[in-house]
């Protein structure tokens, strides 16, 4: 049987989700613990990876086992996850189930906080006290809405940058900056790019036309900032 599971975890209690020898890891976190409990081998297949740092509310992975899990089976995992990792939903699926290949969109958040430094924020949000040109960053963040060639909002090199964002949006709510995308596919601090060049507009660093110049022109260059992993969230995923 093939299951499908939906878990959320705490990305400062990681070194990313992809499994690593000597680091504490998402991956190889969950598979050990799935395996002790199920008492079976098990290798999950994650929809995609998340950086070291990077939160998830809900992330997905599928794998393979001739045990029928319980709730049981999901209590006792989570309980042996220390709540660092949570499964929330299961679910047996079609034998041809990618956690990947079948994606249709994911979603993340930026979170900023843009007032007084918060101990308890730490590793949560972004924390910035510079003064932000709010109509400015919503203005631009309309660009990156499309299918565009993203290369210069890439971290590392690839064969192909394109890829397609389908919802763009900035929320604020007293002194908090929420930036959200939504998207086919995300790329190596792809995010990360996105937000930092639209921080840097909204600093009076650049500009609507440097931004928008970097998209049609992906020979266009301009040193943008990239924020840390520390704010990014994957908030949701859909198949």
């Amino acid at each position: 049987m093939r299951y499908l599971i939906k878990f959320s975890y705490d990305g400062t209690k990681f070194h990313g989700f992809q499994r690593q020898n000597d680091v504490k890891n998402v991956q190889g976190t969950l598979e050990r613990v799935l395996s002790d409990v199920i008492d079976n081998e098990i290798v999950i297949k994650g929809c995609g990876r998340t950086d070291a740092g990077v939160h998830a509310n809900t992330q997905c992975a599928h794998f393979d086992t001739d045990k029928k899990i319980t709730k049981e089976d999901i209590s006792i995992i989570n309980r042996l996850l220390n709540d660092e990792i949570v499964i929330k939903k299961w679910q047996i699926v079609k034998d041809d189930f990618h956690a990947r290949h079948d994606v249709k969109w994911k979603k993340y958040v930026y979170k900023v906080n843009n007032g007084t430094y918060d101990k308890l924020k730490e590793g949560y949000y972004y924390q910035i006290k510079y003064h932000l040109n709010m109509s400015e960053m919503k203005r631009t963040i309309k660009l990156f809405k499309g299918t565009h060639d993203f290369r210069n909002f890439v971290s590392g090199p690839r064969l192909d940058y394109t890829t397609t964002i389908y919802k763009t949006n900035i929320k604020k709510k007293g002194d908090i900056i929420l930036f959200e995308f939504v998207g086919i596919g995300f790329y190596r601090y792809m995010v990360r790019h996105l937000v930092g060049a639209l921080i840097d507009v909204g600093r009076g660093k650049a500009k609507y036309y440097d931004v928008e110049r970097m998209l049609e022109n992906p020979l266009v260059a301009k040193n943008l900032s990239v924020v840390p992993a520390e704010g990014l969230y994957l908030m949701d995923i859909k198949y």
